[in-house]
């Protein structure tokens, strides 16, 4: 228990006044008052001025200096770890950096580029520049407002990576307080129960098609012509690098991290798919580690690039919706594969452990033809209407 109280302090005279384990409360002839911390570091003894007491109650004096003798114990210099504390709190941009620096380690090459992705594209034009110890639930809530129900399913990620990075804030001193939770989605309109994608009725796809391969290349474009030509997960064609794909021998080798079963997967790539790929290539597209659908920063693509394909042409489909779309194909106009091929081509896992074993072999084959057809059926002049 410490010898001062909050009535000794405010009527202390000119001096020096101890409160306890080298906490003392020095008091100048003006009356000006402030705190300093006597410590032994390396058998030297140093004092460490605290701070007024306008700064500084006494019991954050306390506090402080509790820290700071034990940063002296662990053999830390007191002092520096006193001036850190005073540089200013970095902006959210650079507290995403320190972020996804400091945890990427445990996370997949796809977890890891999506994190950095989805904060820069919707985060970081109302929270960048913010310091992280000025940001509470409203701007979260504001920024969250924008997509919550456009996007349900990316606002919640985005929720949950922005509580990630101000907690890790907090636990860098950075901040007082660790992420507000439950009010920053107060005020929000509640979200839509999850259901199916809008997928579009499988006849119509390829005029759709012809019409995305009329006009002027994107990115956004290209990816979305390859996601429905490979019946795809958005976010496996926006992670897809080079040295996942074998054009000669027509396959896409995805590994285990970017796939939504943690199994790696191979896909059949039929006529068309392996000529958009050959389009796309060049000196830098040719390196091992670059993104076959890179951003202007050669960065993995937002899920909303994709989207606005579709949006900017005014139809009320989404890029996942191309993969019932197939599915819808394979089961009224490819009767001759099994069903459980096209879930294969899907990627999803097929349970009876006896088809699981026979896929080892022909599933791959019986796979390709079921993606070549579909790629000649979306690509088909006579298809277009």
């Amino acid at each position: 228990m410490g010898k001062l109280n909050a009535l000794a302090v405010k009527n202390a005279k000119p001096g020096r006044h101890g409160d306890g384990a080298g906490l003392y409360l020095l008091v100048k002839p003006s009356g000006a008052r402030s705190w300093m911390l006597r410590v032994q570091t390396s058998g030297k003894r140093r004092d460490i001025g605290l701070g007024s007491i306008a700064a500084l109650s006494l019991a954050e004096a306390r506090e402080r200096a509790v820290e700071l003798r034990k940063h002296a114990l662990n053999g830390r210099d007191p002092i520096a770890e006193r001036d850190r504390d005073k540089r200013p709190a970095p902006t959210f941009r650079d507290a995403v950096k320190a972020t996804h620096e400091a945890l990427k380690a445990g996370w997949s090459a796809k977890n890891a580029a999506e994190f950095l992705t989805s904060l820069e594209t919707y985060a970081y034009p109302s929270l960048g520049n913010l310091r992280v110890d000025t940001i509470e639930a409203g701007h979260i809530r504001d920024m969250l407002a924008l997509i919550w129900t456009r996007i349900p399913e990316t606002a919640r990620k985005v929720k949950v990576r922005v509580r990630a990075v101000l907690n890790f804030a907090h636990s860098k001193g950075w901040r007082a307080a660790e992420a507000p939770t439950k009010s920053v989605t107060v005020g929000l309109s509640k979200q839509a129960k999850g259901g199916n994608y809008a997928a579009m009725p499988y006849p119509d796809v390829p005029a759709f098609v012809a019409e995305l391969r009329s006009k002027a290349a994107t990115t956004g474009r290209n990816a979305l012509l390859f996601q429905i030509l490979t019946a795809a997960r958005s976010g496996e064609v926006r992670s897809a690098r080079w040295r996942h794909f074998d054009l000669d021998a027509a396959n896409w080798n995805r590994p285990a991290e970017l796939m939504k079963n943690g199994e790696p997967h191979t896909v059949t790539l039929s006529t068309a798919a392996v000529a958009l790929l050959r389009q796309l290539q060049s000196a830098d597209a040719r390196k091992s580690e670059a993104f076959v659908f890179p951003s202007t920063r050669g960065t993995m693509i937002s899920d909303m690039t994709l989207s606005k394909v579709l949006k900017d042409d005014k139809q009320p489909f989404t890029p996942h919706g191309f993969r019932s779309s197939f599915r819808d194909w394979a089961a009224e106009r490819m009767h001759e594969i099994p069903e459980a091929v096209a879930e294969a081509a899907l990627a999803h896992v097929v349970p009876d452990k006896v088809i699981r074993a026979y896929k080892r072999t022909t599933f791959l084959e019986m796979r390709r033809t079921l993606l070549e057809a579909w790629g000649a059926f979306v690509t088909e002049p006579a298809q277009v209407t």
